[in-house]
């Protein structure tokens, strides 16, 4: 139906947001050249963390726009990451938000969808890494639950061979960042949503410090099964004030805006080894602290 009752910003003729011309108009040009100005160059290596709503305006495009803007400004010379977790492929036994009924977490365990790499969605990463994970050349990892997705020239390099137990190590995707010597880009979002700080928890040690067990549905040899692997302890509570240690004491983090959003472009070496020192020296202190708040 083209130029029906259904416009841009309404759901069964429901009105969502209302726009006028003092409404900021946010395209895929202006995007390059504020990508660009914070600091992102052709031939990086960035993973990216986003919103599309912190942007705040009009998005002409929406997520494709800026997945557009990035793939212009980082070339097929440079590579692209974004997490691309499908947690709702995990163990109900561990869901909080929603949980569900204990009597249904067999059911579950023997009947969910095995992880697919090109089809199963995202949960909770966001419109811009949804729409990014479709895109021709993008490629997923195996991982059932905490994939990622790259796009670019190391994208094989990163994706290839993701481990089930420890996702998050130096053999996983953000271990192959490390090794490049990448870049993490926060567009819009806070420390809570840097997965490379996970890195730092897999080779950080602190009194109390625990494995943790999960399980997926994935295929195996042709057929489906439902898998458990080991983890790290995971935490997040206390991201935003390591975050917050990490940009006083270093001063390495270049801070900026777009739009409405705050964006932070930082490289992931030197947080990864700054974080594994900050937690060895104030967990699990920190963590009582940031539970506390």
């Amino acid at each position: 139906m083209v130029g029906g009752r259904f416009g841009y910003g309404q759901l069964g003729g429901v009105e969502l947001t209302v726009y006028t011309e003092n409404t900021p108009l946010i395209t895929t040009k202006s995007l390059i050249a504020d990508f660009q100005r914070v600091g992102l160059r052709a031939g990086q290596t960035v993973i990216v963390h986003s919103s599309l709503k912190s942007f705040g305006g009009f998005v002409a495009g929406g997520a494709q726009a800026v997945v557009d803007a990035l793939m212009h400004v980082l070339t097929p010379d440079g590579t692209l990451v974004m997490p691309t977790h499908s947690t709702e492929n995990t163990d109900p036994m561990h869901w909080q938000h929603p949980p569900i009924p204990q009597a249904w977490w067999e059911t579950y365990r023997a009947e969910a969808p095995a992880y697919h790499p090109d089809v199963t969605p995202t949960r909770q990463m966001g419109a811009i890494v949804e729409c990014f994970r479709t895109y021709p050349g993008v490629i997923r990892s195996a991982h059932p639950a905490f994939s990622f997705a790259a796009w670019g020239k190391q994208a094989a390099t990163i994706t290839a061979n993701h481990p089930l137990d420890n996702n998050v190590g130096p053999e996983s995707p953000i271990g192959r960042i490390y090794d490049l010597d990448g870049w993490v880009f926060l567009l819009g979002v806070g420390y809570i949503n840097n997965t490379s700080l996970h890195m730092a928890e897999y080779s950080a040690q602190w009194p109390g410090k625990t494995p943790e067990f999960n399980s997926s549905a994935m295929i195996q040899n042709g057929q489906r099964v439902w898998v458990t692997y080991r983890d790290e302890s995971i935490e997040t509570d206390d991201f935003p004030a390591l975050g917050a240690a990490y940009e006083a004491e270093t001063g390495a983090v270049i801070i900026d805006r777009i739009g409405a959003a705050t964006v932070r472009l930082m490289r992931q070496r030197p947080l990864i080894d700054y974080a594994v020192r900050w937690m060895e020296a104030n967990r699990p202190a920190s963590l009582e602290a940031a539970q506390k708040d």
